[in-house]
């Protein structure tokens, strides 16, 4: 992946952080770390087969969900789905600096970032 690109997910990951920092809800440091990662459960549908797992990881990984959901909460006053949508963005835009892209349903190593062979 180009460098302008990686460098444009990273500066959507810290403004992710740095919204997260606003809306901690007083939880401690190492359980956002461990919710910062959380996401990655989509991976599990892969266990079922190609289709469904590309399904369930591009849904916890779609930028367009998190934006929705973060959008929801700040309207409805849900600070809960607020942070949920800002993590799920800030993960997602992590994931593409690491060349981790949506996922097409031939192949958990195709996404729309190209091959993860090819980027190793």
């Amino acid at each position: 992946m180009k460098t302008i690109v990686k460098l444009e997910e990273a500066a959507m990951t810290a403004m992710g952080i740095y919204l997260l920092s606003i809306y901690h809800l007083n939880l401690s440091f190492w359980v956002w770390i461990i919710l910062f990662f959380s996401p990655d459960i989509g991976m599990l549908g892969y266990l079922i087969n190609t289709r469904i797992g590309a399904f369930t990881y591009n849904l916890f990984h779609h930028k367009g969900i998190a934006v929705a959901l973060a959008v929801t909460g700040f309207y409805f006053n849900n600070d809960v789905l607020t942070a949920a949508g800002i993590l799920l963005f800030a993960h997602a835009s992590f994931d593409r600096i690491m060349g981790y892209g949506l996922k097409y349903e031939d192949s958990f190593k195709n996404t729309h970032l190209g091959s993860l062979e090819r980027n190793k």
